[in-house]
């Protein structure tokens, strides 16, 4: 009998990847964009991330690393070995002793001044550490050799403290003894590991290479791992540049540059995430479309009734019903009782201004940040389901300005200049020596941007015109005539001045839609205005929290939409 053969050579196995390929042909791109517009929003720049910036701002699928390099779970085993031997090492009883005689000591040969030497025993027995510091600064800046003799009493407790919480974090079953500077070494080394293992484990997850600290690592690890490590660091880092590219982002020298493409991206994801949002929050709310004639088509049908339009016409019914009527007459004739049509709503024309606040008082709890992602998801909204409509962004602080859509993510709160507890200045804008700059931005205008916002709306062809006023309470600036009135805290003359303003819009028939934002500095006087410009104009107040103005602003938009008429 022949015996049997067996191939030669080296048999290699792919564990169901192929590592030429990278990276893999299952996983999607991650989304670069809406990353790098989330930096925009919240800095105001596109400064050029670092590895580690970008790093943690993009979510990579982790089996795009899968078989590259070396093993990040070996890797883990490494360190939890060295981790190991460690503990099994050493014991701590003898630096605990030590630790205790060195302060010991060194509180025995420091010699107090009189004035401090109650609270100085008091400390050292209580073992104080922030009351020794406490009296380092009581001692008289002269007195150098004192300082001196202290500040080394304080390093010793420091060192005391520090052995003490090496025992209580770790179980050490050893029993080699270790000095002080041994056991300070060996917490450092044991919390570097533990850091080390955080990064590796999160790594495993997310694919986030650059969070692992390649100084630290190659402590433990050998350089052929170590260089197998980095390149497989920098492929990632490569990829994601070239995903940036792709997605609209053009890598400058200092910082990206935001094409529209890369806008557009954002926007819709933008908008998928809030609508999805929406369906499952808002369930069953969607108010009825209003009947009419108009240009989209439900399912519903309808009888032909005299003044209809034939464009809306329902062929199939409408045929259906010819033949069932007529029978097996040829030509088939369709009288009026024949025909279908088709229900409509009506998407009347909008114009819309969009005031948004951006006075000193928006950068607490990432307002501003929540206003401009809303004012981005607005405008996506707008431009895919209502080409026809006119939106008009405004700046809002202490004057009013108008912002393209592509300033926006640009904006930020102005920085507080005027800490004083009253403040009222008032100056003349017409006079040619003061300029704007000069002039504490911060203040919150709502007269100007309203009166702005009004003179854009009046001159657009609609009769349905809105204003959505996003702030987080009062306003503390307004014009009388040229002069400007800077009033803080909020005065009765600045609120008179603003519902002036609210009461003009009114009368030219725009609906003011306020969106007051829950602060940590907001008060029932807050509410109450926004209670009574509501009231007089016969417009709405929304309250919300930063979180969810995006998705309240856009669902008060598509009501609006659905119930108004031409």
């Amino acid at each position: 009998m022949a015996e049997k053969q067996t191939p030669g050579g080296i048999v290699h196995t792919y564990l169901g990847y192929d590592p030429v390929q990278f990276p893999s042909p299952r996983s999607g791109p991650p989304d670069v964009a809406s990353a790098a517009m989330d930096h925009l929003l919240y800095y105001g720049g596109t400064r050029k991330f670092t590895e580690e910036e970008l790093a943690n701002a993009v979510d990579i699928d982790p089996s795009m690393i899968q078989g590259l390099g070396p093993s990040i779970e070996a890797l883990r085993q490494l360190l939890l070995e060295r981790k190991r031997k460690i503990l099994e090492t050493y014991e701590t009883g003898q630096a605990l002793v030590l630790a205790g005689k060195q302060f010991r000591l060194a509180s025995q040969t420091f010699t107090p001044p009189l004035p401090i030497q109650d609270d100085y025993f008091r400390a050292v027995d209580e073992e104080q550490l922030r009351d020794l510091e406490d009296l380092y600064y009581d001692l008289p800046r002269g007195k150098a050799d004192l300082r001196g003799s202290l500040m080394g009493v304080v390093a010793r407790l420091a060192e005391k403290y520090q052995v003490e919480r090496l025992a209580a974090n770790y179980k050490f079953t050893g029993r080699e003894g270790m000095d002080v500077p041994k056991a300070l070494e060996i917490k450092e080394e044991l919390e570097t590991i533990d850091e080390l293992l955080k990064q590796l484990e999160e790594a495993a997850k997310n694919a986030k290479l650059a969070r692992i600290d390649m100084e630290a690592l190659q402590r433990f690890i050998n350089e052929a791992d170590l260089a197998e490590l980095r390149a497989l660091q920098q492929q990632v880092q490569n990829y994601l540049e070239e995903m940036a590219r792709q997605q609209g982002l053009d890598a400058g020298k200092d910082q990206f540059q935001i094409t529209p493409k890369a806008y557009r991206l954002f926007q819709n994801r933008l908008l998928q995430e809030i609508f999805q949002d929406l369906q499952a929050s808002r369930s069953g709310r969607h108010p009825n479309a209003v009947p009419g004639e108009g240009a989209v088509e439900t399912s519903h049908t309808k009888e032909y009734e005299f003044g209809d339009s034939i464009a809306q016409m329902d062929i199939p019914s409408t045929m259906i019903n010819a033949l069932l009527r007529h029978g097996q007459q040829r030509p088939v004739r369709i009288s009026t009782d024949d025909i279908v049509i088709h229900r409509t709503q009506v998407t009347p024309k909008a114009a819309t201004a969009v005031l948004l606040d951006m006075s000193g008082s928006m950068r607490y709890g990432d307002m501003y940040y929540n206003v401009k992602r809303m004012g981005m998801a607005l405008e996506g909204l707008i431009r895919k389901e209502y080409p026809g409509d006119y939106l008009q962004f405004i700046e809002m602080f202490t004057f009013a300005k108008p912002c393209k859509i592509a300033d926006l993510p640009y904006l930020l709160p102005k920085p507080v200049s005027i800490y004083d507890p009253i403040v009222r200045m008032k100056a003349d804008m017409s006079d040619p020596g003061i300029l704007e700059t000069q002039i504490p931005q911060h203040f919150t205008n709502i007269q100007h941007a309203l009166r702005l916002g009004r003179q854009f709306l009046c001159n657009q062809p609609t009769n349905n015109r809105q204003m959505f006023l996003i702030t987080d309470g009062l306003p503390t600036a307004h014009f009388e005539e040229n002069i400007l009135y800077l009033m803080y805290p909020p005065s009765e003359r600045t609120e008179s001045a603003t519902m002036r303003e609210a009461l003009k819009c009114a009368k030219e028939g725009i609906t003011i839609n306020l969106f007051l934002i829950q602060s940590w500095s907001q008060s029932e006087e807050d509410v109450r205005f926004a209670h009574r410009m509501a009231s007089a104009t016969k417009g709405r107040v929304i309250f919300c929290s930063g979180n969810d103005l995006d998705r309240f602003v856009l669902w008060d938009y598509i009501q609006h939409k659905k119930s108004i008429i031409n």
